[in-house]
């Protein structure tokens, strides 16, 4: 399995997969793998999708997964949803009180794209539901399935932690009725946007 991850996160997967028995880890770029074709049964793209602006660099990324895997293997990609910044911050109301937060949604929302060092985050790319599934088909992936990994309700879960100042028990009611949301929520392609980050998942 190959897993490819973004810089920063990287260099600390590259440390923790060192002192594994049989594992081995390098440090690349997902735009130019250099993995030899087919070399990999399952990949996964979790992290590098987020911070490649450009559909060219996203679609070069997603073309190099394929080449690296078998044929009938399978991709698995992650991408942040277009409308996580909206919900987060009106979990947090800095959407209601602070302008510049305001404006970077609002361009989010309209452009897919974060800029570098507003409200505090870097360069990101947030996709749509069907951008992402047609993303992965342009770079010659088959069969894509595109899943919203925390559901709909995960604002509510956020708002709830962040005004009580209290963790959520996730054995508790409102957790256990947030899962139970996610399920009925997984076969409705309509409420992926509701979700914070999306998972695709295809073959080679």
């Amino acid at each position: 399995m190959l897993i490819s991850t973004s810089r920063t996160t990287g260099e600390a997967h590259i440390d923790q997969a060192a002192a594994i028995d049989g594992c081995t880890a390098e440090l690349g770029d997902a735009r130019t793998l250099g993995a030899a074709d087919d070399s990999y049964g399952v990949v996964l793209v979790l992290g590098p999708l987020y911070h490649l602006l450009t559909r060219q660099e996203r679609l070069q990324a997603l073309a190099g997964a394929r080449r690296v895997t078998r044929p009938g293997g399978l991709v698995a990609a992650a991408a942040i949803s277009r409308c996580a910044s909206l919900f987060e911050h009106t979990a947090t109301t800095w959407l209601g009180t602070t302008p510049r937060v305001r404006d970077a949604v609002e361009g989010i929302l309209r452009t897919g794209v974060h800029e570098a060092g507003r409200k505090g985050f870097t360069a990101a790319y947030f996709h749509t539901a069907d951008q992402f599934a047609e993303e992965m088909t342009a770079a010659g992936l088959a069969n894509t399935t595109v899943y919203g990994i925390e559901g709909p309700s995960w604002g509510a879960l956020k708002a709830t932690e962040q005004h009580t100042k209290t963790q959520l028990d996730p054995e508790g009611p409102l957790f256990t009725s947030a899962l139970e949301a996610a399920r009925l929520a997984e076969p409705y392609p309509e409420l992926l946007a509701a979700a914070s980050h999306m998972l695709a998942i295809a073959q080679a």
